[in-house]
């Protein structure tokens, strides 16, 4: 092709954006990035009842967050004009007509636009699925617009595409049904036909077609709300249906725009799988800066927690930033808290086979071990060396460990004790080791 490449993406604002949408925005936005073309993002508010400018605003909220900027943006409810025009030429050419039509509910008859239907068979080819073919007699005579200040969709889109020389249509497999309609219009106003390209279904993890019910299907927003960053939404939902080949599955964004290649969209559908976001989100967090990190962390902390030294032991835990709160509300942090001391249940302290005697006389050489060692040197390392020196003389060293670690934490599960007691401080460590005792 010797034409400048231009791919467009036109939501309707009727109602809250979905994850599927970004991947078909993404797709447009990747092929004319990498072609150094032009991306279009056009807002289907055709539709004056349903359209809300709020529904609007989110998907341009999120495209932002996204990193996703079209080049050009429309909406279709400025553009009526254009419509008439092509309208009134089509009628004139003999290619629409109008027509009277009965409203059921009221009785009435009012009119529409109907094209008028050659009754062809169309052969499209489709860069992903290959050749497809219709037989457009099924379709009849179909609506075009209500009147000629009310265009409907199949005529919107042919106009603007037209109009706005878009070169590729990138989209989803449910709009392949569209395409013929789509087709007969392109060549009653003299358009040329641009290449196709329907992507996969976006599947749930039993394979069947995402419903909104689905708990993955939510406001897409919400993604950010959540704690996500958005460049592992991008890298998530460019590998749903799509794979460069070879090992790499993190990208950037501009790792993506070098290796995208519509011939490599598979056929089938792609798998929605919240455990591999996550897993790519946790990649993406790794890559930002100490700083960033610490500074999100303790920014999600409540001021009883505002310690840096929890920073690395609470970003090894999480895989989004919403994670944090969850934690703290579900207690798990509490045993950091110097006002929510540990509760537990005194028998807990005791490991396996050892004597209540043999953990109260094991606690009191931890005590007077960490006892000797002054404040400024009270770090994992240093707390570590001291208490595995007397770990190391008994019979199992989880005699010491177990009930040191079970009295700063009251927790079955927690991060080993050389980290906590460094993170609690000397004082903090020794009272609660003198309450176990």
């Amino acid at each position: 092709m010797d034409k400048k490449i231009v791919t467009r993406f036109a939501p309707s604002p009727t109602g809250h954006f979905h994850l599927g949408g970004v991947r078909s925005a993404l797709y447009n936005y990747l092929f004319a990035k990498q072609n150094k073309g032009v991306y279009i993002l056009r807002s289907e508010d055709t539709d004056k009842e349903r359209s809300k400018k709020e529904y609007e605003d989110g998907f341009l909220e999120l495209f932002n967050w996204l990193g996703l900027k079209p080049d050009q943006f429309f909406r279709q409810s400025e553009r009526t004009e254009i419509y008439k025009k092509y309208l009134e030429k089509m009628i004139e050419d003999g290619f629409a007509y109008v027509s009277k039509e009965e409203i059921k509910e009221e009785g009435q008859r009012s009119e529409v636009i109907r094209f008028k239907n050659p009754n062809k068979k169309i052969t499209f080819r489709d860069i992903v699925l290959g050749d497809i073919t219709f037989d457009t007699t099924d379709l009849k005579d179909f609506i075009i617009a209500r009147s000629l200040t009310e265009p409907l969709y199949h005529l919107t889109v042919v106009v603007d595409d037209f109009e706005m020389a878009v070169t590729h249509i990138i989209r989803g497999q449910e709009h392949i049904a569209n395409t013929p309609r789509q087709i007969l219009i392109q060549e009653a106003i003299g358009a040329q036909r641009p290449f196709y390209a329907h992507i996969p279904l976006i599947l749930g993890k039993d394979r069947a077609k995402l419903s909104k019910r689905d708990p993955e299907v939510i406001p897409a927003l919400e993604y950010k709300n959540l704690g996500y960053l958005p460049e592992a939404i991008i890298n998530f939902m460019a590998l749903i249906g799509w794979n460069p080949g070879g090992e790499q599955e993190v990208f950037t964004l501009d790792e993506l725009v070098e290796k995208f290649d519509m011939q490599k969209i598979q056929k089938s559908g792609g798998i929605f799988n919240s455990e591999k976001l996550d897993w790519l989100n946790k990649e993406h967090m790794k890559k930002l800066s100490n700083d960033e990190v610490k500074n999100k962390i303790l920014s999600s902390l409540s001021e009883e927690f505002q310690n840096e030294k929890i920073v690395p032991i609470i970003f090894e835990r999480i895989s989004k930033w919403n994670d944090i709160k969850n934690m703290e509300r579900a207690g798990e942090l509490d045993f950091f808290s110097k006002i929510k001391k540990p509760q537990y249940d005194k028998e807990k302290l005791v490991y396996k086979s050892s004597s209540t005697k043999e953990t109260e006389n094991n606690l009191k050489l931890a005590i007077k071990t960490l006892s000797d060692l002054n404040e400024e040197n009270f770090t994992s390392d240093n707390i570590k060396i001291s208490l595995m020196k007397i770990a190391n003389d008994l019979k199992n060293r989880g005699e010491l460990l177990h009930p040191v670690r079970y009295a700063l934490s009251g927790k079955d599960k927690s991060p080993d004790p050389f980290i906590i007691a460094e993170i609690l401080g000397k004082n903090e460590t020794l009272s609660r080791l003198q309450k176990a005792v």
